[in-house]
């Protein structure tokens, strides 16, 4: 990669590449010595952003991506994260000033370094106001324990509250906005992403494989192979990307992109780095190949026939399965009177 193919993320002065490598398998079903050889390959191939979170695999992730660039800490945009629910104590999650100033101090503590670059709130916390946790995270900047922090999964509305939080504070707003985001998915397009362009955010986005759907590796008729994470009955995958209209419309790009001569998944990880909203996404392998696949999207540029063959698969702002919400992260407008 050269100088010029990395991007500034949102109205910051940091520079990223469109490729974040994402360690959610680190430390779990990727072991610790081919979870060093793909974070070698990423820093050989000029990618600077990696992305954790304090979930990951109950901490092995971080301490095993601490271990893996502490050599050359500086080189890289690390990024963490907090909220979701890690123990069975009733404040060890969420986003209480509590749990932040703690939690920072355990990711710093197994990261092996003495600041994060980036701190993620990983959800919203429905009911909890935002005032406190942006305020912890500012004291958290002024210490230099972090650097900058992001949000990720939050709806547009949250988005423009951080930032107007932020802006009574007298603190920099977050730089970064972390969607679901891939074909199958696009629900981001409605508010999340032009929310973040308008506050000033960059967007790295996550799981431009809709976990796996769009490497085409599943069909709609057969039966998933043991090792993929459909196989294990990966929680996330089933209850999201799990869906016959996903899998239906992977067929159809995987049909498409064999008379283009190139393959789904960089079809798919080209598509979202096609939108100019999106400032990097995250690969998220569980073995060298699957790294090797996403390093070649780079290479990928989407014409217009392809743009206009998505959207008849998918239409812009919308889901494949018609009417599908998450519910890791549900609708919250529908509050019954009691």
């Amino acid at each position: 990669m050269s100088v010029s193919d990395y991007r500034y993320l949102g109205h910051s002065a940091l520079k990223i590449s469109p490729l974040t490598l994402g360690t959610m398998m680190f430390g779990g079903v990727t072991d610790e010595a081919v979870s060093r050889r793909i974070i070698d390959s990423a820093r050989d191939n000029g990618i600077n952003s990696i992305d954790t979170a304090d979930v990951y695999n109950g901490g092995l992730s971080e301490t095993v991506v601490g271990k893996a660039i502490k050599a050359q800490r500086d080189y890289w945009v690390l990024a963490t994260k907090l909220a979701n629910k890690v123990g069975s104590g009733a404040n060890q999650g969420g986003l209480s000033r509590k749990w932040i100033i703690e939690q920072v101090d355990h990711s710093l503590r197994r990261l092996g370094t003495d600041y994060i670059d980036i701190l993620y709130f990983h959800r919203a916390i429905f009911g909890v106001r935002l005032e406190e946790p942006v305020r912890a995270v500012g004291d958290l900047i002024r210490q230099g324990k972090i650097r900058y922090f992001g949000i990720s999964n939050f709806r547009g509305w949250r988005i423009a509250e951080t930032c107007r939080i932020a802006d009574i504070l007298g603190m920099d707003r977050p730089i970064a906005s972390q969607p679901l985001y891939n074909i199958v998915t696009r629900q981001a397009e409605s508010e999340e992403l032009p929310a973040a362009a308008h506050y000033g955010l960059g967007v790295i986005s996550y799981s431009p494989l809709a976990r796996g759907v769009l490497t085409g590796k599943y069909r709609a008729d057969g039966v998933p192979e043991a090792d993929s994470r459909a196989g294990r009955a990966d929680k996330r995958l089933l209850e999201t990307e799990w869906r016959p209209q996903s899998i239906e419309v992977a067929e159809k790009i995987l049909s498409h992109v064999q008379e283009r001569g190139i393959s789904i998944t960089d079809f798919a990880v080209a598509w979202v780095l096609g939108n100019r909203l999106v400032t990097s996404t995250i690969a998220g392998p569980r073995t060298e190949s699957q790294w090797a696949s996403y390093l070649a999207a780079r290479n990928v540029v989407l014409t217009k026939e392809d743009e206009e063959f998505i959207d008849s698969l998918v239409a812009p702002g919308h889901a494949s399965t018609p009417g599908f919400s998450d519910p890791g992260h549900p609708v919250e407008g529908r509050v019954i009177r009691s």
